[in-house]
């Protein structure tokens, strides 16, 4: 049984002052969620800006809720200016590395190449890669959207070592939805999570029903649970809403 995860990016948002307003509303929301009986078989995580995360690692290191990096170096160490290293996560207490956002690929031109090498990486160092992968617009009106997503996939499939995809989490994440206030409707989002779980099962079946297939983009408190009810979406991997405690919490009440 897969347990569902829901995922906040905060991208590059926040101060210290709403980094800890978010998480106090958070742990405390979460909290009173055990109690009711609620959340109990889910997991929750955020994905702060690097420069917070050492607030994060205080503020949630006695909790259940998990931490991780929005990016790392296909490097392990050196002169790369603005990276950060798996060894550098981990010493955070990250448990998860988000790779290959759209972000990622389109504004830093991070390729497939580049983001296979960050999965494994991340993988072999005992980190929780989300692999984040999604079609354009142009690419759907296309009719392309599974062959994107494929050609994503199969990248990190042929390129990164077995023993690094055993905790692999794929994000789909359709561009044209993320920031734009457009969702992929119910039924979109679960025929490309079940296309996804049959392009891994071609690849390797007990790999296809262990894995964690997540949806992104423009996922909301009032869409979450239609969404979340597709039999191959295993939670969401949240942007903006994630930023607002309370939208946030009915998204992770909904996976629950």
């Amino acid at each position: 049984m897969r347990k569902p995860l829901v995922a906040g990016n905060w991208k590059m948002n926040g101060s210290r002052e709403s980094v800890s307003a978010l998480i106090d509303g958070l742990t405390t929301g979460l909290t009173q969620f055990a109690k009711d009986g609620l959340v109990n078989d889910i997991e929750v995580a955020v994905f702060p800006s690097a420069v917070f995360v050492q607030q994060v690692e205080n503020a949630l290191s006695s909790t259940n809720v998990a931490w991780g990096l929005q990016n790392i170096c296909t490097a392990e160490s050196g002169a790369y200016t603005g990276e950060a290293s798996v060894a550098m996560a981990k010493d955070f207490g990250c448990k998860l590395v988000l790779v290959g956002h759209s972000e990622r690929r389109a504004i830093y031109g991070e390729t497939d190449a580049d983001v296979a090498t960050k999965v494994e990486r991340a993988g072999l160092a005992g980190l929780v890669p989300v692999l984040c992968v999604g079609e354009s617009l142009e690419e759907r009106q296309e009719g392309r959207t599974d062959e994107v997503v494929a050609r994503q996939i199969k990248a990190v499939l042929k390129n990164s070592a077995p023993e690094s995809l055993t905790e692999l989490v794929i994000a789909y994440e359709p561009v044209w939805a993320i920031g734009t206030g457009l969702t992929a409707t119910p039924e979109q989002a679960q025929e490309a999570h079940a296309a996804i779980r049959g392009l891994l099962a071609e690849h390797d079946a007990d790999m296809a029903a262990r894995t964690r297939i997540l949806y992104g983009g423009s996922v909301k408190g009032s869409n979450a649970a239609e969404i979340f009810a597709g039999a191959d979406v295993d939670g969401g991997l949240v942007g903006g809403a994630s930023l607002d405690v309370q939208d946030f919490l009915t998204i992770c009440r909904a996976a629950g």
